[in-house]
């Protein structure tokens, strides 16, 4: 697909008058606006006669979401450096000028920062709920090693959707960031 229809339109010609201008015919006119290829010689000639850059005529082809995974891998960090899973993807969201990107790097964060919640709630809670019920065992070990490994299934699981469907598998779906 391309945008010369919406250019067209914004500089309030019909197919024949951009036809006539640009000296493509009507035909070639009504294809690119059905979503024929735009190229060479067409693209510029268009370009021209529509007073805007030939790049601002073609569509992206694929949204380039190699940001939001790296944004994604870096949630990682959690699972080196308390609250690194909330630093370092927040600086790199905070980065982002790319809007798509800059959304889903909002998404990876809000998780990251609910599980960061709730992991220091535990670590706090467990030494009374182990004083309380005479638990002999350092069952912080275990709350750990099981946030861990959760944020770890959470940032594979999002990474492999990433891939496949350029969106996030695990999100929320009320966005407070």
């Amino acid at each position: 697909m391309n945008n010369v229809k919406y250019w067209r339109e914004q500089r309030n010609l019909t197919q024949s008058e951009l036809a006539e201008k640009s000296g493509v015919s009507l035909r070639t006119i009504q294809r690119i606006e059905a979503g024929s290829p735009l190229k060479g010689f067409t693209l510029n000639a268009i370009a021209k006669t529509l007073e805007t850059n030939p790049e601002n005529l073609l569509e992206k082809e694929t949204e380039n979401i190699e940001r939001a995974k790296t944004i994604n891998f870096s949630a990682l960090a959690a699972l080196v450096i308390p609250f690194g899973g909330i630093i370092f993807p927040w600086f790199l969201t905070s980065k982002t000028k790319d809007l798509l990107n800059k959304n889903l790097g909002k998404k990876i964060v809000e998780i990251q920062i609910i599980l960061a919640f709730f992991q220091s709630i535990s670590l706090i809670i467990c030494p009374f709920v182990q004083k309380e019920f005479l638990i002999r065992k350092p069952i912080f070990i275990y709350l750990l090693l099981t946030f861990l490994i959760m944020k770890l299934l959470i940032v594979t699981i999002n990474g492999i959707n990433l891939n496949k469907t350029n969106k996030l598998k695990i999100a929320l779906k009320n966005s407070f960031l």
